[in-house]
């Protein structure tokens, strides 16, 4: 007799082996047929895997998000066997599930989007197969003999350790895998392929490049139909087709992975930077600037020299090793360093928009998002113990409004104390009962990872959702116990010893290369007024207006918009359209009788038009808008 346990408490008893097919199947038949693996004891493993034995089991089905990344795998699988089938000489290495979606790197000739159409005509073969979908176990020995014509399979098979190997047979296809998978390929009805790009084997420069083709499965037509629709409006947000259409930077193989900024890129930039600083004065920060290049000994000291020199830009100097700064931290131990502290000048909050590189695979570079070069908007806080909560609740508010300014909101993680990790248990006690006090007092919910943060403190990290509510890792605040050890900082407490101070670090934009992409993207190049690189564009109708228009700019200019004058010998409908392809926000038509008059003929993005607006009440409506940091495009409203 055989009892088995499901979730909700019951008990079903069997009178021998049972597979979690036949306890589905006891369940109901319709039950049954949307189940694709189980969970034995907590552990995941196919639906006809055996229990021979009193058990806790949960059956997985379409339902749950084990049973979607399953069938992705699967989908893995299948899109494999069909590439093996077309393309004979094709070389497999690893096809995992990932988000969204699933990829396999494949040793291949080079594939576009052109040859998904017959590899989805094959996959949709295999899948109106419906192939028995089975798992095999062999010795190491046994799978060293059946890849002996496969280079990656057998180079990952030698790293393992001696005993048994899983494998998984779908017809003629077999791969080494640990599973678990759905029952057959009829299950992976839904797939379709999506793109292909290069990748390194093992991410590593000096092995193959692999073909890496990408796709995605559901169990529902409807949600595949629905995250096709939202891959293509994202296409059409794409940030660098946006970036290079609107003249806002470049990229060149003279510098590569290190953004090039145009004068429109650079009016968003500082009218970002400027909104920064204005929030972090009113926040009781003050700013610095530290060297991006710095001796050897620093970072020995640091230990970026010993864990993440392979990432870092080094050169000699007068016989002496430098680096440039992969990240603004040890600068900025070092400005804390030229003074001593008393427990009275704590909290100290010390920002820095620090240019950083770091070195990032040429296969990983993407647009603003992967970058070698970038600047981030650091800040570090020396706090005593009592002060954590405070600080912390003070950046979040801080985080709050400026995500709010873009329209963008956001959801808190709590990364918690990894395996190896340096500190006592009571410097992490201490540490991560302020980041969770501070979360209760900030009064919104929050995901707890256990044992992700980083070796040297807990961490709250900030994603933020943009318009196509994807989510974006920008902001973060570490708390650190490494460095003020490194550094010995301290600061002079009540009591007339020297004590640690409690160290912060943390970003809101992180990247400000990065969170320009993500801007452009969240709001597909239409920005809103205040952040627009061109307010403003005046249309003279002719020749003859070009001179009053240029006066008309100047005097918009000196109110501080953002104003350019289309003198070209065009005609009017094509100025109009141009500037409307170029997303300015105001677009101003001048003729004979608006000269005469002293009025503006005003056209703005979301369609409307008016007729017959003085100076002074243009001015009057958009300059309320531009300081209060309005989103909205309907700016001359009724």
């Amino acid at each position: 007799m055989i009892n088995i346990r499901l979730p909700d408490g019951n008990t079903r008893t069997f009178d021998g082996p049972v597979s979690g097919l036949d306890v589905a199947q006891s369940i109901s038949e319709g039950f049954a047929r949307n189940c694709v693996a189980m969970e034995v004891d907590a552990k995941l493993v196919d639906l006809d895997f055996t229990i021979d034995h009193d058990a806790d089991i949960r059956l997985i089905t379409a339902k749950d998000q084990e049973g979607l990344e399953i069938l992705r795998h699967s989908a893995a699988h299948v899109m494999a066997q069909a590439i093996l089938r077309i393309f004979k000489d094709a070389k497999l290495t690893i096809g995992p599930a990932v988000e969204d979606g699933f990829y396999y790197d494949i040793d291949m000739d080079p594939v576009s989007e052109d040859d998904f159409p017959k590899i989805e005509a094959e996959i949709k073969k295999i899948i109106k197969a419906k192939l028995p979908v089975k798992r095999r176990e062999i010795t190491k020995a046994e799978a060293l003999d059946f890849y002996k014509d496969e280079p990656y399979k057998l180079e990952m098979i030698s790293e393992l350790e001696d005993g048994s190997i899983s494998f998984y047979e779908q017809g003629e296809f077999t791969d080494l895998c640990r599973g678990p998978h759905v029952p057959h390929t009829g299950f992976v009805k839904n797939i379709k392929l999506i793109k292909v790009s290069g990748a390194y084997w093992r991410a590593d420069p000096s092995k193959p490049q692999l073909q890496r083709i990408y796709g995605t499965a559901f169990f529902d037509k409807k949600e595949l139909q629905a995250h096709l629709k939202f891959l293509e409006e994202a296409k059409k947000r794409n940030h660098r087709k946006i970036g290079q259409a609107l003249d806002l930077f470049s990229f060149h193989e003279e510098a590569p992975g290190m953004a090039f900024f145009h004068p429109k890129g650079m009016e968003i930039w500082n009218v970002l930077l400027d909104y920064w600083r204005k929030e972090h004065r009113a926040a009781g920060y003050v700013e610095s600037k530290t060297p991006i290049m710095l001796n050897r000994a620093l970072w020995e000291r640091s230990g970026h020299w010993e864990n993440y020199r392979e990432n870092m830009y080094t050169s000699s100097i007068d016989e002496m090793d430098y680096a440039i700064k992969p990240m603004n931290c040890p600068g900025g131990m070092l400005i804390y360093k030229t003074r001593p502290h008393s427990y009275r000048d704590l909290p100290l909050r010390i920002a820095e928009v620090g240019l950083v590189h770091r070195h990032e695979l040429s296969g990983v570079l993407s647009g603003l998002f992967r970058v070698r070069s970038f600047h981030q908007d650091d800040a570090h806080l020396y706090m005593t113990p009592a002060q954590i909560e405070e600080e912390i609740l003070a950046i979040l508010n801080l985080a709050e409004r400026m995500y709010g300014a873009f329209g963008l909101g956001f959801h808190l993680e709590l990364s918690t104390r990894p395996e190896k990790s340096i500190g006592t248990d009571e410097q992490w006690e201490t540490a991560t009962s302020g980041l969770e006090s501070a979360l209760v007092s900030y009064g919104k919910e929050y995901v707890l990872n256990e044992g992700d943060g980083a070796f040297y403190g807990p961490k709250i990290d900030l994603h933020i959702n943009d318009a196509l509510n994807r989510t974006w890792q920008c902001g973060t605040i570490q708390l650190d116990m490494s460095q003020p050890e490194n550094f010995d900082l301290y600061y002079i407490d009540k009591d007339n010893e020297k004590h640690r101070p409690i160290m912060i670090h943390r970003t809101v934009f992180g990247s400000i290369e990065r969170f320009l992409g993500i801007l452009i993207e969240h709001f597909a190049g239409k920005f809103p007024l205040w952040l627009a690189p061109v307010q403003a564009i005046i249309l003279p109708i002719n020749d003859d207006l070009v001179p009053y228009s240029r006066a008309i700019s100047d005097m918009l200019t000196e109110a501080g918009i953002r104003t350019a004058v289309d003198s070209r010998t065009e005609s009017l409908n094509k100025k109009v359209r141009e500037a409307q392809l170029q997303y300015v926000p105001l677009i101003l038509t001048i003729g004979g009788k608006e000269k005469a008059a002293e009025t503006l003929s005003v056209r703005t993005l979301d369609g409307s038009v008016k007729f017959g607006i003085t100076h002074h009440q243009f001015l009057d409506t958009i300059m309320p808008h531009i300081q209060n940091r309005e989103l909205s495009l309907n700016i001359f409203n009724g």
